[in-house]
């Protein structure tokens, strides 16, 4: 296993800084699973000095989180392919709360012939269903209740599909409503993508990702949902 805070894929402003860190716990968590090795590299060493070398998977990695993050999917491409370079693995896990970040990799993996299998796990989430991340500790308890209204607003958009809509206004409609009843959460994006190119889709022919970015105080939020049309849908 490896555990890295990748400093490239931070922009001006960013919470690199502050950016949660428990090497301790981390520690603790695989010698509890049976790790039997722990790549803990400095900056340094991923990024030694005089580097001029970047990856960068054009088209995906400037859409949505690319057009709010300038350069974080060029960061994300670039350790992940040195990541894979060092440790050699058979596969490498990523998340489904991240849908963007995991399908530029799969497409980098693909294009560069890179030997690896990419796994996409489903999200984990908490207890009220906000999706689990290590910025969810900057919430205060006042912004912890708002963002729960972010897996609800998802929730809502999966209702109406379950209902028959196909049309992309109204099924985003749908989630967006529930977090503009929350006065603590602000809306950067709230889209129904195409789940492979992530461009905006205007009806849900197939399956596609809804996905959204919620501002919550300082905390930024992801998610999505994968949404198939129902059966018999005009």
């Amino acid at each position: 296993m490896s555990v890295f805070v990748n400093p490239t894929q931070f922009g001006p402003g960013e919470d690199l800084e502050t950016y949660p860190r428990d090497q301790a716990a981390d520690v603790d968590v695989c010698v509890a699973e049976d790790v039997d090795y722990l790549f803990l590299p400095e900056p340094e060493e991923i990024y030694p000095p005089g580097s001029l070398t970047h990856v960068k998977v054009d088209e995906l990695s400037d859409r949505l989180e690319g057009a709010s993050r300038p350069g974080h999917f060029q960061g994300v491409a670039t350790v992940v392919t040195k990541l894979l370079n060092i440790v050699g693995p058979h596969c490498a896990a990523f998340g489904q709360k991240d849908a963007q970040q995991a399908v530029i990799v799969q497409r980098m993996v693909e294009d560069l012939f890179l030997d690896v299998e990419i796994e996409v796990h489903p999200t984990v989430r908490e207890e009220d269903g906000l999706a689990l991340s290590s910025r969810n500790r900057f919430l205060s308890e006042e912004e912890r209740t708002a963002a729960a209204a972010v897996p609800r607003a998802l929730e809502a958009a999966q209702r109406r599909v379950e209902e028959g809509e196909t049309g992309a206004e109204k099924i985003v409609e749908a989630a967006r409503t529930v977090i503009e009843s929350q006065p603590l959460l602000r809306v950067d994006y709230v889209e129904l993508v195409d789940r492979k190119q992530f461009t905006s889709i205007d009806a849900l022919e197939k399956e596609a990702l809804l996905v959204l970015a919620i501002h919550c105080g300082t905390t930024r939020l992801l998610d999505n949902v994968l949404l198939a049309p129902t059966e018999g849908a005009a």
